[in-house]
């Protein structure tokens, strides 16, 4: 059976990165985009990391531009306007694809360990509800990522514990993180 440990990704200069490579530490795995209504969720990850980063967390920072075209830029480009913003820390690695054909290995292991479990209460929430059930009325039945910024928690063993859709409150995501080292 397959572990986390056995992917790899590329980053943005086309070296190549083995997820094995964080084993003990915590990760949360996210696909980003730069034009996106929750773009802001990079402000509460870097806090995260700059807060747990040295007792083992480390951030999988995946531009995606599947989801509405919300992030066109160049990889080199969405790498300037993170840290120039967000002043982000973590890696970002080359953008790539979480659904379809091309998918990366790693979203497809993802996926099959933690499928959606829907977008949660509030408008937020029913706002995206209503968004998918209009591009795919079948949304629900699929294990997809549905948008930007949909965050995977991997405890130090390498398990898949969480899924969190965007529509998840930062605030009870970093609580949850945060038990990951307490």
């Amino acid at each position: 059976m397959a572990s986390i440990y056995d992917y790899e990704l590329e980053r943005a200069d086309g070296s190549r990165f083995s997820l094995a490579e964080n084993k003990g530490k915590v990760m949360i795995i996210v696909n980003t985009a730069t034009g996106c209504g929750f773009t802001p969720h990079y402000e509460p990850l870097e806090a995260l990391y700059e807060k747990y980063h040295e007792q083992g967390l480390e951030i999988i920072d995946i531009p995606c531009n599947q989801f509405a075209g919300q992030a066109p830029e160049s990889d080199q480009e969405i790498h300037e306007f993170c840290q120039l913003k967000y002043h982000t820390q973590f890696e970002q690695f080359k953008k790539s694809e979480v659904n379809g054909d091309h998918q990366l290995d790693l979203y497809r292991y993802l996926k099959s360990q933690k499928g959606f479990e829907g977008f949660g209460k509030g408008p937020k929430a029913l706002a995206m509800s209503a968004l998918l059930l209009k591009m795919d009325r079948n949304y629900k039945k699929n294990p997809d990522i549905k948008w930007n910024f949909t965050k995977f928690l991997v405890d130090r063993d390498g398990n898949v514990i969480g899924r969190y859709e965007p529509t998840y409150d930062m605030g009870k995501f970093a609580e949850e993180v945060g038990r990951l080292f307490s």
